[in-house]
């Protein structure tokens, strides 16, 4: 194994080292949606998308509230989502956010701390912009997840695709793979937060929506996802692509 080559086209090094935010609405993105909706209730509320991208999910919550603020590191999908009529995007780091203490009443982070430069800092802004009583909601990878779903890096070249077992592997091995993205541990995702003002109100793992599969594989696909999301219920729910963790300002 080597260090990551600089050589990448710009579009697939951008890819590997920020992901790629969702650029279209299916039964996935639409179920996280109703997720968020559950666990911190929109109607009405001040709302900042942690990490945007081209303003999907913004768009979509404005079927709640119309007080809806995003922000992106990323210029060029914040220019995407302007073109496409979406309005309150905001360029602005994680570490380091334009708004004020107490600006908003709920905080939604979609696989996006994996990115930051600084996770822990990124967790401290959540923080400090929530209102009292305000919630942040987070998805983030789970290190128990079969896949490392943002590929790999081997012998200085990256490698795009889900890839087997490569977060179950010991951290010196699995980081020197991944070193573009991070996935967690209950313990590591929760601990970012210690320190902070606010208290725990439901950590918990989900599993995909599938929407690909489902789309190739139709009744068979439906099956998988079916099976899959009924694992939430059971202590299968701890090998989920994603932690959901909701914390609350106090």
């Amino acid at each position: 194994m080597s260090e990551p080559s600089d050589a990448l086209h710009p579009s697939t090094a951008k890819a590997a080292e920020r992901g790629n935010p969702s650029f279209v609405w299916r039964a996935g993105q639409e179920r996280r949606l109703a997720m968020l909706n559950a666990v911190a209730p929109l109607a009405g509320k001040r709302v900042l998308e942690f990490g945007c991208g081209i303003g999907l999910y913004m768009r979509e919550i404005r079927r709640y509230t119309p007080h809806v603020f995003g922000f992106d590191i990323e210029i060029e999908r914040l220019q995407t989502g302007r073109a496409a009529g979406g309005t309150g995007l905001l360029a602005a780091a994680a570490e380091r956010l334009p708004f004020a203490d107490n600006a908003f009443d709920v905080v939604f982070s979609n696989e996006v701390l994996e990115h930051v430069v600084d996770d822990r800092a990124a967790c401290r802004e959540m923080a400090r912009v929530l209102r009292p009583g305000g919630r942040a909601v987070i998805f983030a990878p789970n290190r128990l997840y079969p896949f490392e779903t943002h590929g790999i890096y081997w012998r200085g070249q990256y490698h795009f695709g889900n890839k087997l077992l490569v977060n179950w592997l010991p951290d010196v091995i699995r980081n020197a793979l991944a070193p573009h993205v991070r996935a967690y541990t209950s313990r590591q995702l929760r601990a970012l937060f210690d320190g902070a003002p606010v208290r725990l109100v439901l950590h918990t793992q989900v599993y995909p929506g599938f929407d690909n599969i489902v789309a190739r594989a139709g009744l068979a696909g439906r099956a998988l996802r079916a099976a899959a999301h009924r694992f939430e219920s059971s202590p299968l729910r701890a090998f989920g692509l994603s932690h959901l963790l909701v914390v609350e300002k106090v």
